[in-house]
């Protein structure tokens, strides 16, 4: 039942970051680093290591404090604390965005997708800003909403907390400039570590919902640099009959065709269908257990 509520709750959208716990963190790791950085892996490893077993620690004291709650009451106040731990509607907004964008000045599309994606945008043409903004949609998929409640499931508020905040670390820190390449090594394996079971789940259920051929979607899996994103980008290139592409990086689904306007809006329909249908299922196995 808290995980239905975090859905609903989920509907109103992000806070701003003056409210939201997720931009906290994020500010708490920022003074950490401003205090303690040092062009040190070990360095890296102990404050990683401490702010994602804080996160845990805090998701811990809170959800064992509300033991002493009952009723409908209990699953209210968990609801509250799980949602900042995910976010379908702000990615969905996000995406949305862009295509709003695209949709007035190729100009103006770009500088909206660079708020979302890592590569550079400036010289994207419309087929490649769509591109990317799928690619976001689905990549993100899985860190904003799968393996949150994944771990939610698991573990309870730590497992959500301790994800959360290591996919926030990774963020900031994980091999975004040469500042971070040893620095930022442990949030990003952490990272990949966390994702690696949520990304393949994700990836299979999917494609399979799509009938789209294991042994095509496997290759495609394959093709991306990171271990885990490939499997959602590969599923949405597959379903949607589109190809993805990252120049001189990686091409999913070559024989698809580019992606127009109507293309995007069934992968944020598509985006939107799987992550309701998460929340609905991880609510369902939980209320099953009796949890």
């Amino acid at each position: 039942m808290d995980v239905w509520i975090a859905g609903v709750l989920d509907l109103f959208g992000e806070p701003k970051n003056r409210f939201h716990p997720v931009a906290w963190f994020g500010g708490l790791a920022r003074e950490l680093e401003a205090r303690f950085y040092r062009d040190s892996a070990k360095r890296g490893l102990f404050l990683t290591l401490f702010l994602v077993l804080f996160a845990a620690g805090v998701g811990f004291f809170l959800e064992r404090g509300l033991e002493a709650v009952a009723g409908w009451a209990q699953y209210v106040l968990l609801g509250l604390l799980l949602k900042p731990a995910f976010a379908l509607k702000g990615l969905l907004d996000a995406a949305l965005r862009v295509e709003r964008a695209l949709s007035k000045d190729l100009s103006l599309a770009r500088r909206v997708l660079s708020e979302i994606v890592s590569r550079k945008t400036k010289d994207l043409d419309a087929a490649q800003v769509r591109m990317a903004a799928i690619e976001s949609l689905a990549e993100n998929l899985v860190d904003s909403v799968v393996s949150p409640l994944f771990y939610y499931l698991l573990f309870g508020l730590p497992g959500a907390y301790l994800f959360r905040a290591a996919n926030t670390l990774d963020a900031l820190w994980g091999y975004k400039s040469p500042r971070y390449r040893r620095f930022g090594r442990v949030a990003a394996r952490l990272d990949d570590a966390l994702n690696f079971l949520p990304a393949r789940i994700a990836g299979l259920l999917l494609v399979l919902r799509g009938g789209s051929s294991l042994g095509a979607f496997f290759s495609e899996t394959r093709k991306t640099p990171s271990p885990n994103a490939g499997w959602p980008m590969a599923a949405f290139a597959l379903r949607l009959g589109v190809r993805l592409e990252k120049p001189g990086v990686y091409l999913l689904n070559p024989k698809g065709r580019l992606p127009g306007a109507e293309d995007f809006f069934r992968a944020l329909f598509l985006a939107r269908v799987f992550g309701y249908l998460w929340i609905f299922a991880v609510g369902m196995v939980l209320w099953e257990v009796g949890r």
